[in-house]
Order: structure tokens, then sequence, then C-alpha cells
């Protein structure tokens, strides 16, 4: 079943439970979804590979989280506090993020790999890194991670 699918079967779940969260948040994932779809149509693809639906979830995560701190600094509790149960749903459809100490070997194995030793040489390791932790890890969370490998 495609992720298009899954979440046109959550959305008939939620409106029978009238879960009105749920709803809206599934509705606006499938929003960004479809839009992803009709972009890539001109390409000579009919449908999202994986990947594709992949980015398209990550950067709806990656908003929500983006969302949540900028309520948190102004103070906006109740809307973080909403944020972040949307953000909980979107996350569902995502593959299980890896752990501090997972993202730090993978980090710890690239920056050897490459022969990465000062911040300055920060791009060697980031590009491959995001290549290989593309979500399943907060990029934000890998760049701290190799700063901190590097030195930064």
């Amino acid at each position: 079943m495609s992720l298009i699918a899954e979440i046109g079967e959550g959305i008939k779940t939620a409106m029978k439970s009238k879960d009105k969260v749920r709803l809206e948040t599934l509705r606006s994932i499938k929003k960004v979804l479809l839009e992803k779809e009709v972009s890539v149509r001109p390409l000579g693809q009919t449908e999202l590979t994986a990947e594709q639906e992949l980015e398209a979830l990550s950067q709806v995560a990656k908003q929500r989280r983006d969302s949540i701190e900028q309520y948190q600094k102004v103070g906006r509790d109740d809307l973080a506090q909403q944020e972040a149960s949307e953000l909980a749903i979107v996350e569902e459809f995502l593959p299980q993020q890896l752990s501090d100490a997972e993202i730090a070997q993978v980090i710890d194995d690239i920056i050897a790999l490459v022969g990465a030793t000062s911040i300055k040489e920060m791009g060697k390791v980031m590009t491959p890194a995001m290549q290989q932790l593309k979500g399943k890890a907060d990029g934000k969370k890998v760049q701290e991670w190799v700063k901190a490998r590097l030195g930064g």
C-alpha cells in the first residue's frame, strides 16, 4: 500500500472516530504528498518513489519542529503543544529515528572514511552523513554531532 493510500485510510478512521487533530494533520500530509506528486509529473513519473515520499514527510516534520521551537521562544506553549501533537502523528509515518549513540557511530565512521580532522572539512562529512541518515535523524542534530566531533 502506498503512503498516500495509507494516509487515506487513516483519514477515514479519523473521520469515524471524530479525531479532529489527527484528521487535519493527515489531510495536510496528504496535501503535501499530492503536491509533490504533481510536481514530478512533468518528469514522466506518475507517482512518488518511496524516497520522495520520505523526503516530503521529513520536510513536514522539520516544519513542525521549527514551529515548536519558534512558539516556545515567544512563550506560546499552547501552540507548541498543538504542533507537538501533530508532529507525533507525522512521525508515525517516518522510519524509526536513530538514537544519539547510533548517530554518533555513523558520523564517526564517516569521519574516519573521509579523513576529516577539522571543522573546515565539515562539508566532506555532512554530505555523506545526510545521505546515509536521511529520514532517520534530524538534520540539525546531525550537524550538531558533526561539529562536536570535528571540534567546532
